[in-house]
């Protein structure tokens, strides 16, 4: 069964991607790796002016999968992870993100990678790895870039959720509908008014131009992150614990203690 649905609309200008597992849209192995299948096909569609991501059903999606955050997936998954971004980031399409319900963890940082973030009422937004003893490594560097420092590490360090209106006051939404319908119906006539009459191409210099500092950035400590995640972070028990206790439906208990199990 797929987890991912694509259609091309406008003589092929817009890629419609949606997340579809019949539940809360989890970004496992498999809908990532449909995702990157299509952002590699989108290599050879020069005429490609927009990539719009949405949920299907009532969420955008619950995150990336938690049992494949377990210690000995870990890596494999972030590996997988951050390819998508670093895709999205050559290929240079402007992208949009469409939110109803649900959209945390994975699920927002996937959006946040977006040049555009569009939302009815019904949605919620949050990063809350730190809950389960761990960190987003794209969130991490993508938000303060995105809303500034100050509100990035508020968002990032107590694991909250917001509502669609808290994100659009930050920033981080470009607009808030008051429903589904009326999210898709006038982010169609954004799309008319502002994608549709551009020149591919052009669009794609500019979002490399736009995102010159942005890029670098990404490129340069994603890496580090991952790193630093696999290698140090999945190491303790903590973040280990987080998980597992996540998994098992009940309270974790921290150790809190920063180095490595021996």
């Amino acid at each position: 069964m797929k987890k991912t649905t694509i259609e091309f609309l406008h003589d092929a200008s817009v890629a419609r991607i949606t997340l579809s597992d019949g539940k809360g849209n989890v970004l496992d192995h498999e809908m990532m790796d449909e995702l990157q299948t299509h952002f590699d096909a989108f290599q050879n569609m020069p005429s490609l002016k927009l990539i719009t991501l949405e949920g299907a059903g009532k969420h955008f999606s619950f995150g990336a999968s938690v049992e494949e955050h377990q210690q000995e997936y870990a890596a494999t998954m972030l590996q997988g992870f951050h390819r998508l971004f670093y895709s999205l980031r050559d290929l240079s399409i402007p992208s949009a993100a469409l939110i109803s319900g649900q959209c945390l963890g994975g699920g927002l940082e996937l959006a946040l990678m977006c040049n555009f973030m569009f939302a009815d009422e019904s949605a919620k937004l949050g990063q809350p790895e730190i809950r389960l003893g761990v960190f987003p490594p794209p969130a991490s560097i993508i938000l303060p870039e995105k809303i500034g420092l100050a509100r990035a590490e508020e968002f990032l360090l107590t694991g909250k959720t917001i509502s669609a209106q808290e994100a659009k006051t930050m920033g981080l939404l470009n607009e808030v509908y008051a429903d589904r319908a009326t999210l898709l119906a006038e982010t169609e006539k954004w799309i008319a008014t502002h994608i549709l009459p551009k020149s591919a191409s052009s669009l794609r210099f500019a979002v490399r131009a736009v995102r010159a500092k942005f890029n670098h950035v990404l490129s340069n400590f994603l890496p580090q992150l991952e790193i630093m995640y696999v290698n140090q972070l999945m190491q303790t028990h903590d973040a280990r614990e987080g998980i597992r206790s996540f998994l098992e439906k009940r309270n974790p208990e921290w150790e809190n203690h920063i180095l490595p199990i021996k």
